[in-house]
């Protein structure tokens, strides 16, 4: 799942840097497993319901970075490296989340959320999301945001997809998100950002 989650099993952090990481052979051998395969990191967004107009963009009130007018209520966000696209009409989306996450809070309570697929320039921004990186001022309160009808989406981030939430399971040590595709925006072919074996990597040619 993610460099990120908090819905991994106690006693394991994987990210690369982390000195107190559990050693390979410590791991189940599913988790191992699960780190071959590579990932594309996205970006999960969504609005609590019934908080507009406070501090949700960790600056003042209403305000977001990048100027133009507030969302809806508070934002939320999470690293996802867990989410699978299925085409179709409608399309359909499928991610892991962490249960006990505020990014979860708000899509349980508004029913929809946004998915952004980042890019190289964004590690700093995935650790940030996935709580591996200093937040002074709120997960908002830095770079350039679009406001969304379901959530903000960074700037650059090549496109983004407009979910609605149709269901949610518990799956392992995360919860499983089902929700169709209501509407997606594409700008431009940026590369991908990619998580294998506990590091991000960026795709090559």
């Amino acid at each position: 799942m993610v460099p990120v989650s908090r819905s991994e099993p106690p006693g394991g952090q994987i990210h690369h840097t982390d000195p107190f990481a559990t050693p390979d052979q410590q791991r189940s051998p599913v988790r191992r497993f699960r780190g071959r395969l590579a990932s594309p990191v996205t970006l999960w967004t969504a609005y609590a319901p019934g908080a507009a107009g406070r501090a949700g963009w960790g600056g003042a009130a209403g305000a977001r970075p990048g100027g133009g007018a507030p969302g809806p209520g508070v934002p939320a966000g999470l690293t996802v490296s867990s989410t699978l696209v299925a085409d179709g009409e409608p399309g359909r989306l499928l991610g892991l989340v962490d249960e006990e996450s505020e990014l979860w809070a708000a899509v349980s309570a508004s029913g929809r959320f946004a998915v952004a697929p980042l890019g190289p320039t964004h590690r700093q921004l995935a650790d940030r999301f996935a709580g591996l990186f200093p937040a002074p001022g709120g997960l908002f309160a830095s770079g350039d945001w679009a406001g969304t009808g379901y959530g903000p989406v960074p700037a650059g981030a090549g496109g983004w997809a407009g979910c609605r939430l149709d269901g949610a399971r518990e799956y392992g040590w995360a919860l499983l998100v089902e929700a169709t595709i209501e509407t997606v925006e594409l700008d431009g072919a940026a590369a991908p950002l990619l998580y294998h074996r506990g590091r991000y990597r960026e795709l090559a040619d």
